[in-house]
């Protein structure tokens, strides 16, 4: 786990560039300094590494590059809960200690050029590399990563805070020493966690006219490998490389961060931008409709391969993807509720007949990983531990039988599941009138509203709504624009959504703001089920607590097994390819990392191609 100098070795048995401890550890405690460290096992990448292996360390710098965006954006700040942040915002600023791609969580130096800890995690000390600024000149000191730290807590998005949630105290001990303090002990999450944080100038933010804590399109003072350079409110925004960027030759930055430009500009409709897309108006696409794959680059420049398409298989681990039931409704408090609508999703007529025979079903609320319950239909082991102290809150088929998905023979006749979706409608007090399915005892309807933020989705979404009317409910398909959609997800005003949800492996302390009870309530939380379940709660203070990636494995499949159970949701598809269709104007590097396709981090303007194209 440990990859660095331990500076409490004799003196004979140290290197003679050893750091020396920093100041503020606590009396008596000896400290280990880290140059780079690893949440679990080591780091892949030794002390003294020049570069990631999945970079052209000659990568050519300059050019620029056009990419789009969906929707809108009405703020450049990224810390509280004032709308939604403009794409590319990470460009502009660092953090202590960053990662690579080719792993899921380990750290490298980048603000911080170490870090020391005592012998039980109890808290860290982050030494800032001499050499930071940020763009105005100014030294990146302890006590902008102090301010951050506090206005995170004071004004924070709630799903930021409760990354954070374990770390309790921030002290500069000096200019280039921070020292955070953490609730846990014996764990590197909480170290990793302290080791993304990033700073906000004090010097800048504290004059007059400025407020963190709002909204703002002026872009503001950054310390990252790009600054913003022009703005145009919701329609696009333009990043420029900074050319004297103070880390630009960290081993962790060589070969990256190659174009001189990134422009977004944004879109309101899927099919307008895709057209655009066509029209060159943008140079790279992440494609995420399986129709459009299959047929939708028949146009001439993807004929003739001016316009390049490619499947990048990823093994990078999944969130849940699929309908989400708001519990806080009265109809979705009742499980069987719940579970006799995942009867009404026919996944395999979807897949043959909107997805072109793409996709696998997510059968996990952590699929592509082995952090869901993937092949162990039955709890075993450290696993079924955990889950035999809930034995009686928990049903006896979780103990008995793999959970399984209702599935169809794909020719959309779905009687044996509508039969089976009555029968639990009927337990739970609903029956069919006349074709309308009524509450037995107060004779309404049973209405849904599925809430969406594109018409990205209306292809899955459509065929679902058309069984729930053959079951007799009254559904409504609302589309709305997306600054109205985040904040009705922020203010928990839906029915049903579908969503996609980033999964940050290995799991911690984010996962309370997934599913625990203290965050269902809470405005912006990413518990949009509503979820208040003390075995939930009690599963994902196992996975916060553990010590070994095992045990954390363990009680994962633990949490995913039981919100399985709980029908809270619909688990939908994912697709373990990443499609992207590009422009011919770039070069790669010839390895690509393990959890990414690499693209802007490491790829170049190709000027030979680029000369070629605009012929």
């Amino acid at each position: 786990m440990l990859m660095g100098l331990a500076v409490a070795l004799p003196a004979a048995a140290q290197e003679p560039s050893a750091p020396e401890p920093p100041p503020g550890g606590d009396p008596g405690d000896t400290l280990t300094v880290l140059t780079s460290f690893a949440e679990f096992g080591d780091p892949l990448y030794p002390p003294g590494f020049e570069h990631f292996d999945y970079v052209n360390p000659d990568a050519p710098k300059g050019g620029a590059v056009t990419l789009a965006a969906f929707g809108t954006f009405e703020t450049l700040n990224t810390l509280p809960l004032v709308g939604d942040w403009a794409a590319g915002m990470g460009l502009v600023s660092d953090s202590l200690m960053t990662g690579s791609q080719d792993e899921l969580s380990s750290y490298y130096p980048l603000i911080a050029e170490s870090v020391a800890i005592p012998d039980d995690v109890s808290y860290a000390i982050f030494t800032i590399n001499p050499d930071a600024r940020y763009h105005d000149g100014q030294p990146i000191t302890a006590d902008d990563f102090v301010y951050a730290f506090e206005k995170l807590n004071e004004v924070g998005r709630p799903f930021l805070r409760s990354f954070f949630a374990d770390i309790t105290r921030a002290t500069a001990i000096d200019e280039r020493h921070v020292r955070y303090d953490f609730a846990t002990t014996d764990t590197f999450k909480t170290l990793g966690l302290a080791a993304s944080l990033w700073p906000y100038p004090r010097h800048y933010w504290e004059q007059p006219d400025r407020d963190i804590g709002a909204s703002y399109l002026e872009p503001a003072l950054y310390n990252g490998p790009y600054t913003i350079e022009s703005v145009d409110a919701g329609r696009s925004i333009t990043y420029r490389r900074v050319e004297d960027y103070w880390a630009a030759d960290l081993p962790v930055n060589v070969g990256r961060h190659n174009f001189d430009r990134i422009r977004y500009i944004y879109f309101r409709d899927d099919t307008v931008m895709f057209e655009a897309f066509k029209a060159g108006q943008y140079d790279f696409r992440l494609e995420n409709r399986a129709q459009r794959w299959a047929t939708g680059y028949d146009f001439p420049a993807a004929l003739d391969e001016r316009v390049r398409r490619d499947a990048v298989p990823v093994e990078t681990p999944f969130g849940y993807s699929g309908f989400v039931f708001n519990t806080r409704r009265p109809v979705f408090q009742d499980e069987r509720v719940r579970e006799a609508l995942t009867h009404l999703f026919d996944f395999e007529w979807t897949r043959q007949n909107i997805f072109y025979g793409n996709y696998t079903r997510a059968r996990s609320y952590f699929p592509n990983s082995d952090y869901g319950i993937g092949e162990v239909p039955l709890p075993e082991g450290r696993e079924l531990e955990l889950l035999e102290r809930f034995r009686d809150e928990l049903p006896a088929a979780l103990f008995e039988e793999p959970f399984t998905l209702p599935e169809t023979d794909g020719s959309g006749r779905i009687r044996v599941q509508l039969r089976e979706a009555w029968r639990l409608l009927a337990e739970a007090g609903w029956e069919v009138q006349d074709g309308v399915l009524r509450n037995a005892e107060t004779g309404e309807p049973f209405r849904i509203e599925i809430l969406l933020g594109s018409d990205a989705l209306l292809r899955v979404v459509q065929p679902f709504a058309q069984n729930l009317e053959r079951a007799g409910i009254r559904p409504n398909v609302r589309i709305v624009d997306t600054a109205q959609y985040g904040r009705r997800l922020d203010d928990y005003d839906f029915d049903m959504i579908y969503i996609a949800l980033n999964f940050f492996p290995p799991p911690g302390p984010e996962q309370r703001n997934f599913w625990g009870s203290e965050a269902a309530d809470v405005p912006g939380s990413g518990n949009f089920a509503g979820i208040r379940n003390p075995v939930v709660d009690a599963l994902v203070e196992e996975i916060v607590a553990a010590e070994t990636l095992e045990d954390l494995k363990a009680a994962n499949r633990a949490l995913d097994r039981v919100l399985l159970w709980n029908d809270y949701g619909i688990p939908s598809y994912y697709n373990a390819d990443v499609w992207i269709a590009y422009w011919d104007m770039f070069g790669f590097p010839d390895e690509r990392p393990r959890y990414g396709v690499g693209f802007p981090d490491t790829w170049w303007v190709d000027a030979g191609r680029a000369r070629q194209l605009r012929r």
